[in-house]
């Protein structure tokens, strides 16, 4: 299901910043090597979250999903000087990937990566969270938003990616665990009254929060 019209990402990629070389190279790996592609955040939503990054202007960023690093350092590009990200990838071999690929980054100091569930590492980091990305598996999202939101700072952000779930979620009655994951998350966010949410329309839906 297209939820975009690839003529208007086309024309949205083409009028947008581009990537640096070293996204393009984490871009054509991913495609080439990652039977799981599609998970990339790719051009058009990674110059949306450098953008968001940059705009905040994060000290400390949480990042649940890293897969083969594209996100996590398009989010980097906005910390602050003394700023520091931290990611979890529960799998080996793509936190393998994403480590070889921030090491040649610029914020190779600045990126912490852990290897493991998120569920369990989460409570263990010790922060102040200005700004969440939550992209790991779907039906722990709520599980993961009621963990972090404590430690977000007031007006601090928490981006969810994939809230369409391939147009799945937008369904009465989705099926399979993870468009129905989705679909319950989308309702919990929703339901809220400590938090301002809007819904971003970019290619597998965003959910931008402020906590209040």
């Amino acid at each position: 299901m297209d939820l975009i019209n690839p003529s208007v990402q086309s024309y949205a990629e083409q009028f947008s910043s581009g990537e640096d070389d070293l996204l393009q190279e984490i871009n054509a790996w991913t495609l080439k090597h990652h039977t799981e592609y599609q998970m990339l955040s790719g051009h058009l939503q990674g110059k949306a979250l450098e953008t968001s990054s940059g705009l905040i202007r994060p000290r400390r960023i949480l990042e649940t999903g890293t897969f083969t690093g594209y996100s996590a350092l398009c989010l980097a590009k906005g910390l602050t000087v003394d700023g520091q990200l931290h990611t979890i990838e529960l799998r080996d071999d793509d936190a393998a990937v994403a480590r070889g690929f921030f090491n040649r980054s610029s914020f190779s100091q600045q990126i912490i990566l852990h290897r493991g569930n998120a569920l369990s590492i989460i409570p263990e980091l010790n922060e102040t969270w200005d700004l969440v990305f939550i992209d790991a598996d779907k039906p722990a999202y709520i599980e993961y938003f009621n963990l972090v939101l404590p430690k977000v700072r007031q007006n601090g952000f928490i981006l969810a990616d994939n809230i369409f779930f391939h147009g799945e979620a937008l369904e009465d009655k989705p099926k399979g665990k993870s468009a129905i994951g989705i679909r319950q998350f989308n309702e919990f966010i929703k339901g809220r009254k400590d938090i301002e949410k809007v819904i971003l329309t970019l290619r597998d839906g965003l959910f931008l929060v402020r906590k209040l």
